[in-house]
């Protein structure tokens, strides 16, 4: 069995906005409360983090998750990577460096963004996260579990999306190639970003997300990264049968 963790279902952002008092910021209801977007797969006795998110620590806090054996990166932006530090205490926790997997251009970003992660030894007293950084270029295997990279676009930025068994988990996507929503069929979850209701120039909006999922007809789909435009109670009640907002610590056996 596959548990999938919804770490954070907000974007950059976050949801409330810093200085927003719209309905959705002030809203009581903690379905509305939204840090940046990160799954965390439990397959057997293993924990898949997909992206580091700005607020790792206290998603992993507020989920009691006290290990992590492996982080899939989306892209290099900030709200995707900030956390990146945090794996320290992971490191700590496990006795054990932490591969991280993501394409050409995520891996190079991470080693220029946080390079003192990958210098040689911190000066005494100090210390860094301890990653085994792989390039991925085709599916490769992880804890018995196939991981299909799916190379989608966000706006003019080739990043990745990734199918894990029956999941898929997509979520700052603006265009899918078709060769890869090949890669999409007979899916159990898709796990989808849809900004808001008005057109973005690189995120799908909730019209093209929506779209989406009845072309590729994945059993069930829960829609994430997220703004403030999104009530969550509101949204549920116009969205199709199979298809639900996600929110921050929803969890799914798959």
């Amino acid at each position: 069995m596959m548990r999938l963790l919804f770490m954070g279902t907000g974007t950059s952002h976050g949801v409330p906005m810093i200085g927003c008092r719209c309905p959705v910021c002030t809203s009581p209801d903690p379905r509305n409360k939204r840090t940046r977007s990160s799954l965390l797969v439990a397959y057997g006795d293993k924990n898949i983090l997909i992206d580091t998110a700005t607020e790792l620590r206290l998603q992993a806090l507020a989920a009691s998750v006290t290990h992590v054996d492996a982080v899939l990166y989306t892209h290099f932006h900030a709200d995707h990577v900030f956390g990146f530090d945090d794996l320290r205490r992971f490191n700590q926790l496990q006795g054990a460096a932490i591969p991280i997997y993501g394409n050409a251009g995520t891996i190079a970003e991470l080693k220029e963004c946080f390079a003192y992660a990958f210098r040689g030894c911190p000066p005494k007293g100090c210390a860094k996260p301890r990653v085994l950084p792989q390039v991925i270029t085709a599916p490769f295997q992880l804890f018995g579990l196939t991981i299909q990279p799916i190379e989608v676009f966000h706006g003019g930025l080739p990043i990745l999306g990734y199918r894990l068994a029956d999941v898929a988990y997509i979520t700052d996507c603006s265009s899918i190639p078709s060769s890869q929503k090949e890669l999409l069929r007979d899916l159990d979850v898709l796990i989808l970003g849809a900004l808001r209701y008005e057109p973005h120039p690189t995120h799908f909006n909730l019209a093209q997300a929506l779209q989406l999922i009845e072309e590729i007809k994945p059993r069930r789909a829960w829609l994430t990264h997220m703004t403030h435009a999104f009530d969550h109670g509101q949204v549920e009640k116009e969205l199709p049968a199979k298809v639900r907002l996600a929110y921050d610590g929803l969890t799914i056996d798959v």
